[in-house]
């Protein structure tokens, strides 16, 4: 049975930090807890194996494989999150109408001192948002409104759950998370005007050297059609998995935005 939950006692944190979905969970509850609607925490138990669940704004995150084939894809049904991703084995159990895979894959950022990094001075380290969102509205056309992106952000980056940073006021990456020396990197764009400049690439071997320094595992997620640019990079593919998002192309699931 899914049940939300109310309290985070109910919450297996070493179960969490074993996994990337489970990882992406625990920092949403770092930064929320369980006290806001639209960031909503669910656990099921089969057989003595829990499974988690998060919806925050319109995805939702599984981390686990016990969740009841029938039961998860009611779920999924009821909610009808414009994106579903976390352990493939519970994805394989969704059987969902109105939903299309997606096929990704995840790489390790490392470090290449053979290559040309940005410059520290040119890298901002406390930008301002407004700034970042403008660079990032211009890549990603599904990007959630600014309202939502704004509050989440602003949030997490004050509670020191993610960071955001900014190359020569051009390109921007997300530190989704940092747990247990893992690091989740997202929300990569450069501005229109700048592409081509070798912004990104300098600005990501910068950042795969810095975190490294700091004894990080660092990790990205790139669709298929990306996936050519960070192999370019000289990031290592570990493995590839695939996340349900919506078929509906109606503007209002458009701005629901795919980069939670």
């Amino acid at each position: 049975m899914i049940r939300q939950l109310e309290a985070g006692e109910h919450i297996d944190k070493r179960k969490l930090i074993e996994s990337c979905s489970g990882r992406r969970i625990l920092a949403y509850f770092k930064a929320y807890g369980t006290d806001y609607d639209f960031c909503r925490f669910f656990k099921a138990e089969n057989d003595g194996e829990a499974t988690y669940i998060v919806i925050i704004n319109s995805t939702m995150i599984i981390c686990g494989k016990a969740a009841d084939a029938e039961e998860l894809s009611c779920f999924v049904q009821m909610h009808m999150p414009f994106r579903v991703e976390g352990t493939q084995e519970a994805l394989e159990k969704v059987r969902c109408s109105g939903y299309q895979r997606l096929s990704r894959t995840i790489f390790r950022l490392a470090a290449d001192n053979e290559s040309i990094a940005a410059d520290e001075k040119d890298i901002c380290f406390s930008p301002k948002l407004d700034d970042v969102y403008a660079i990032l509205k211009e890549g990603f056309p599904n990007l959630l409104d600014y309202g939502l992106w704004l509050t989440d952000t602003s949030h997490r980056v004050r509670h020191g759950i993610s960071r955001v940073l900014t190359y020569k006021e051009s390109t921007c990456a997300t530190l989704v998370y940092d747990i247990d020396d893992y690091v989740l990197v997202g929300q990569v764009a450069t501005k229109p005007e700048a592409r081509g400049s070798g912004y990104a690439r300098a600005f990501l071997r910068w950042l795969a050297g810095y975190l490294q320094k700091q004894g990080k595992k660092a990790y990205l997620f790139a669709l298929d059609i990306r996936e050519s640019f960070y192999v370019e990079i000289g990031f290592e593919p570990v493995s590839r998995e695939f996340v349900l998002e919506q078929t509906d192309g109606s503007k209002d699931n458009i701005l629901k935005g795919k980069l939670q």
